[in-house]
């Protein structure tokens, strides 16, 4: 049973590189800068389901982080699976929301959006301090990592549940440990985290580019 976990684990990070991958190349092939902004709806929810197990590997610490997730992907995924062809775009699910005046409120897939690439941020920047420096105590890159990415976000409620939460992550080399399949080496785990952040990084720029052209990358939770 552990050693499905760890495939399956090695099979979904295999998978969010190529659906991001895909996206990637969608959007190089095309040259207006407007259009480019339509990243597809698709690899987003991809990546987030790896980023839900990413969070389970930390364990407890992300509970609520990993609940809120898990409620703006579901959010997102009703409406893709309503019509697909029209919500196939992150840009078409913004551009109806703010049309009906519904983006900024509580359960606007808008919102979810936003959130879900806040929570990649904080994923991303975890994994680059953890690749860049093994040795780091997980708890202080944990914190680094939520600083730079949800603190400024949070308002006093989500900031106390985090900092109780941040006793309870397990050491780094558990961390690691966890994220390998058997028989394979830090080496090669490194590398395909690498290439997974490399792609994740610009994918999130085009994300908070659109967020930004909407008037919805600063709103904040309580």
């Amino acid at each position: 049973m552990k050693r499905r976990r760890e495939s399956e684990m090695r099979s979904v990070i295999r998978s969010a590189i190529e659906e991001i991958s895909l996206a990637a190349k969608i959007k190089s092939q095309d040259d207006d800068d407007h259009v480019a902004l339509n990243i597809p709806t698709k690899p987003l929810l991809s990546a987030c389901h790896l980023i839900i197990q990413l969070l389970d590997k930390i364990g407890p610490t992300m509970a609520v982080l990993r609940r809120d997730l898990h409620q703006n992907i579901q959010r997102i995924e009703k409406l893709y699976e309503t019509d697909p062809t029209v919500y196939s775009t992150l840009v078409e699910i913004l551009k109806k929301e703010v049309n009906e005046g519904s983006a900024r409120k509580g359960n606007s897939c808008s919102k979810a959006i936003l959130w879900l690439t806040r929570s990649m941020d904080f994923t991303v920047a975890l994994l680059q301090i953890l690749v860049k420096d093994p040795e780091k105590n997980m708890e202080q890159a944990v914190e680094e990592s939520y600083n730079i990415t949800l603190k400024p976000w949070h308002g006093w409620i989500s900031a106390a549940a985090y900092k109780v939460a941040l006793k309870l992550v397990p050491d780094n080399e558990e961390f690691i440990n966890l994220l390998m399949a058997k028989d394979e080496s830090y080496e090669t785990l490194k590398e395909e985290i690498q290439t997974l952040t490399s792609l994740l990084v610009p994918y999130l720029e085009g994300i908070h580019a659109n967020l930004r052209s909407y008037g919805l990358d600063r709103l904040k939770s309580t």
